[in-house]
């Protein structure tokens, strides 16, 4: 039912017309879906199930959030978000972005290059147009992969971010080293090679981590387990980079 809707409007709406308006559609879904077995942390819908999707991630039908976008946010609310932070979000979850634009006791910019996410600026990572270490947390999920010259990255994140800050990382990650190739330019082969027609590299953790800390960052790396109430995922991976 939820893959049949979700084809039906967006063959009949524009895109940025359903993001704007996302949550009235979706909520058109709860009563479908509400129930005791489970709930999502960032709308605090109870639900009988989330949605399976074909890559196997459990989505959120109310507010569109995926596992990595509520295990995030339970880090911030636990650990990382305090009252009066600075904080940059890069090409943010629609339903992280909805719950931490409404906070009023951050300061949250939000920032998406290519207009393809709900965002409020339009920073180049490789050259962040802002001043030195403004930033107390900075989320940069599922951005790196994107980026051929990721050394200017990790260095533009190192240095808008305040002395003690935390840089919360994460990307699609394989087992032994790096794996990149920059002959590999056509969306098919960027597919064949690295899982999405726009990633350039796949990322080990270790060898993120290792590029990270060559940018100045200490770097630890936490690894999450299972959660079916939440519907978290299993071995998920977080590197939490801290600016000394």
């Amino acid at each position: 039912m939820y893959q049949s809707a979700k084809n039906i409007t967006r063959k009949i709406l524009p895109q940025k017309f359903l993001f704007e308006n996302e949550i009235f559609f979706r909520k058109l879904l709860y009563p479908f879906y509400k129930g005791k077995n489970c709930k999502c942390n960032i709308c605090n819908s109870e639900l009988k199930h989330f949605e399976r999707l074909d890559n196997g991630n459990l989505l959120c039908p109310v507010c569109g959030s995926l596992p990595r976008s509520r295990r995030l946010y339970k880090l911030l609310t636990e650990n990382y978000l305090k009252s009066g932070f600075s904080i940059l979000d890069f090409s943010p979850s629609r339903a992280l972005f909805r719950v931490l634009k409404k906070r009023k006791d951050i300061t949250y910019f939000s920032t998406d290059f290519e207009d393809e996410f709900l965002a409020d600026y339009h920073f180049d990572i490789t050259k962040i147009d802002t001043e030195v270490e403004k930033f107390d947390l900075i989320l940069c999920y599922h951005v790196l992969e994107h980026i051929e010259d990721d050394s200017a990255a990790m260095n533009e994140l190192f240095r808008v971010l305040k002395k003690g800050g935390i840089a919360l990382i994460q990307t699609p990650f394989k087992e032994g080293e790096i794996y990149e190739d920059f002959s590999i330019k056509t969306p098919e082969e960027r597919l064949k090679h690295f899982g999405q027609n726009d990633h350039v590299r796949i990322y080990s953790a270790e060898g993120l981590q290792k590029r990270l800390e060559n940018a100045g960052f200490y770097v630890d790396i936490k690894t999450f387990g299972k959660e079916d109430y939440s519907g978290f995922s299993e071995n998920e991976r977080v590197l939490v980079c801290k600016k000394p």
